[in-house]
């Protein structure tokens, strides 16, 4: 037999196994499992993937007289069968039914849905075989309806007639089992035995469960039942319209006769039937997740790397700001579920920090390219969501792109150090090692940016991740976890759940998560970090801004006026390091005027439009939160040069759109000036000398960053010598570094020891262990030596 590679294989260098642990790029000691490991013909290698997910491999290989097949599910053998070859037919006639993978299940209907797409997905359909509804439920293979006669004979005793009784069913002594347990409020699924003895089903409408009816179906049968209508005229009904209806006037009679005893439960007649004849590999899902199904839709929860539903009953609702329409539904995660997701992390972490750096970055190779693939999509979500123009959520996604592009070069950087012959023939090295399960909470102003400024680093280093999106716009965060599975990224290894308080508590109180990111407003920011730091966990807290700009008197004009209106006003103002104080060094005259001028050029319009500039804020809320600072501003004695509260966009008039707004003669003591109005509103203050403009900003209690606008060497290199913060721009706007430098802040704009980005980041992802070994003969003594080893 020829050997055959599928989907995106490779051609092997040899038949033998070691080219296959070359090609799955896996330790060849996982493999010892196969037997023999010589005299061997490997004659097939196949992906297998469910509902468009890649679950393992079929392996397949013989030796002079034996036939081998193995199941290869995340680079370890799981199942291993062994056959004489003159007993198995041609491979490609060989019937291989996989089970289903084993995992871990929020609830018992999610468990058994599970098992039964998969089934599908292999040609066999599965039943419940037993279930006790809180604790445990067995699932059989249902090979068709046939059943063994029931009739009673003449001579048969009472015990015998209990037993053939309970023996008698659809499942005529197929081998396969799978147990679902309930444990500690999880539903846990193993499997038993995963053999069958039967072929497999090529076209799922030959079986019974294709002629079971949905549950409308059920309740026009009742009603039509009521009405006096037999059989086969409710069946005709039936069938206008739903013309694909297998049934019969049997089953008909079936349901007439269980709805005689008062059984309505849907369960007993939901329909395992697809929208077209399953065929066996055809990995197409069965139906459509119910989170899809929902309109507005349903954001879902990504546990044990499947996208499910939440069982919540309370959601948020996710609104356009520039239309006020309803988007999507977010949520509010279970605590049942949240502890799935942790569970999930958990189980995953051994396995994944045991796999090889390069596979790792391999993965974040393949994200990347996905995520320009898919660059368009996700720019369009996060301008529905968050409101920002497509031209800054291109820029949003393009910043992320560059964190999960220095995570694929992440190997040299967790290299730890070597120190040779520290003592008497004594070495010592350090190794960085993944802390566990890790996670991160994420603000609203860049829905992409910052949930990859978290997960791609911390994976790629060998942590797991749970990741809580903001509520306001997780679709962008959903959408790069389903490009992150695709990519590869094993089950549990990236979860994500959403909420507020609640899920925010859970995340810093689960003492299974060693560290947790987060990013958002001066108040949760303080809470987060006090909260998770006192149970003993690493924390990394970004949180208020108020980022200054220094004009110096010989500042280019016009270059100096495009980066204030450009750094002041884009996405709003609403990003961390957005421009919103302006001190002017030797007064205002000379600039106000022109400021103004330049921002009335831009053009307020709903993201989507191609001329807008300006887009709205987030919400409502935001939009009063601003107009309140800026009345705070105006009452207190600030001059309103440009006053954008009362904008109206045409075609989009219920948006939260707020203009451009300049307010000048800012004061230290003003509220306008203490606090963050994370909106498109410029404050313009002035300073008698540079002394004086940096003593301002050393004043406040946040210190992002600062920039300076000058042409003055002396000037620059003083305010970057003085100035007490984190990023110091120098003719440069917004001081972000790129991602191989750290992102750093300091005073309380800061909590933690270790920034996010470059070395800082890995070193708040990884631990150091310090190993001491000495490999020599040592001599022979009277007795041990209590001294200290030294040189």
């Amino acid at each position: 037999m020829n050997f055959v590679l599928f989907s995106h294989s490779h051609c092997l260098l040899s038949h033998n196994l070691r080219s296959v642990a070359l090609h799955l790029q896996i330790p060849f000691t996982n493999l010892s499992l196969l037997s023999p490991l010589t005299d061997l013909h490997v004659t097939q290698l196949r992906p297998i993937a469910v509902a468009g997910d890649f679950i393992g491999y079929d392996l397949f290989y013989t030796t002079s007289d034996k036939f081998f097949a193995a199941y290869i599910f995340n680079g370890f053998v799981l199942r291993l069968l062994m056959m004489d070859i003159e007993s198995c037919t041609e491979l490609n006639e060989f019937p291989q039914m996989l089970p289903p993978p084993p995992g871990t299940f929020v609830d018992r209907e999610e468990l058994i849905q599970h098992v039964g797409d998969f089934a599908i997905s292999q040609g066999y359909v599965v039943t419940i075989k037993q279930s006790k509804r809180d604790r445990v439920v067995v699932l059989g293979c249902d090979r068709g309806g046939v059943y063994r006669n029931r009739r009673k004979p003449a001579d048969e005793s009472s015990a015998e007639r209990t037993r053939r009784r309970k023996t008698g069913s659809r499942l005529t002594n197929c081998p396969f089992e799978a147990v679902g347990k309930k444990d500690d409020g999880l539903w846990i699924l193993t499997i038993k035995n995963g053999t069958h003895n039967h072929e497999p089903i090529k076209d799922i409408s030959e079986h019974p469960s294709a002629r079971r009816f949905t549950e409308r179906e059920i309740v026009l049968i009742k009603e039509m039942t009521e009405a006096g209508l037999k059989p086969r005229q409710i069946l005709k009904r039936l069938r206008q319209n739903n013309p694909d209806l297998l049934s019969t006037p049997k089953h008909v009679y079936n349901v007439k006769a269980k709805l005689r005893q008062g059984n309505m439960t849907v369960r007993n007649f939901k329909s395992l039937r697809p929208q077209k004849s399953a065929v066996r590999n055809n990995y197409q899902a069965v139906t459509e997740p119910s989170w899809r199904q929902r309109n507005p839709p349903r954001v879902p929860n990504l546990i044990g790397g499947r996208f499910v539903d939440s069982q919540s009953f309370v959601s948020i609702d996710v609104l356009n700001p520039a239309t006020q329409q309803v988007i999507s539904q977010v949520p509010l995660t279970t605590n049942e579920e949240f502890k799935a997701a942790v569970f999930a992390a958990k189980r995953a972490f051994p396995l994944w920090r045991n796999t090889p750096i390069a596979t790792r970055q391999r993965i974040m190779f393949k994200f990347q390219e996905l995520i320009r693939r898919d660059i368009d999509k996700l720019a369009m979500n996060i301008t529905a969501e968050h409101g920002k123009t497509l031209k800054d959520a291109y820029g949003d996604v393009l910043r992320g792109l560059e964190e999960v592009e220095h995570a694929c070069g992440l190997a040299t950087l967790q290299m730890g150090e070597f120190v040779s012959n520290v003592s008497n023939g004594i070495d010592t090295y350090s190794i960085r090692e993944p802390l566990g399960v890790c996670a991160g909470i994420c603000p609203f102003d860049f829905p992409a940016m910052i949930p990859l400024w978290m997960f791609p680093l911390a994976v790629t280093c060998g942590n797991t991740f749970i990741l809580k999106p903001s509520e306001k716009d997780p679709g962008a965060a959903v959408m790069l976890a389903e490009l992150a599975v695709e990519a590869g990224l094993p089950n549990g290894v990236l979860s994500i759940v959403h909420g507020s308080n609640e899920i925010v508590n859970a995340i810093c109180d689960d003492d299974d998560i060693k560290a947790i990111s987060f990013v958002g407003p001066n108040v949760a920011g303080t809470y987060v970090y006090a909260r998770a730091s006192a149970k003993g966990k690493r924390i990394q807290s970004n949180v208020g801004a108020k980022n200054h700009a220094v004009v110096m008197p010989d500042a280019s004009m016009d270059a100096t006026l495009n980066a204030l209106v450009a750094a002041g006003f884009g996405a709003a103002g609403q990003k961390c390091m957005a421009l919103s104080t302006v001190v002017f060094v030797g007064g205002l005259n000379p600039w106000e005027d022109k400021l103004v001028e330049h921002a009335k050029e831009i053009k307020v319009n709903a993201g989507t439009e191609p001329d807008a500039d300006l887009g709205p804020v987030i919400s409502k809320q935001v939009k009063e939160q601003i107009c309140k600072l800026i009345q705070t501003g105006v009452d207190t004695g600030a001059k309103l040069v440009l006053d954008g509260r009362n904008i109206v966009v045409p075609e989009y008039e219920h948006g939260s759109f707020v203009g451009p707004t300049i307010l000048s003669n800012v004061a230290t003591n003003m509220e306008c000036y203490k606090e963050e109005a994370f909106g498109p509103v410029l404050l313009c203050m002035q300073a008698d000398s540079i002394e004086e403009a940096i003593n301002i900003i050393n004043r406040h209690k946040y210190s992002n960053g600062a920039s300076i606008f000058t042409t003055s060497g002396v000037a620059a290199r003083k305010f970057q010598t003085e100035i007490e913060v984190g990023q110091v721009g120098i003719n440069v706007p917004i001081s972000v570094p790129l991602p191989f430098s750290s992102f750093t802040s300091c005073k309380p704009s800061f909590a933690g020891d270790l920034n996010f980005d470059g070395k800082a980041g890995i070193q708040f992802y990884t631990q150091v262990k310090m190993v001491t070994q000495q490999w020599k003969d040592l001599p022979g003594s009277s007795g041990a030596s209590l001294l200290m080893p030294s040189s």
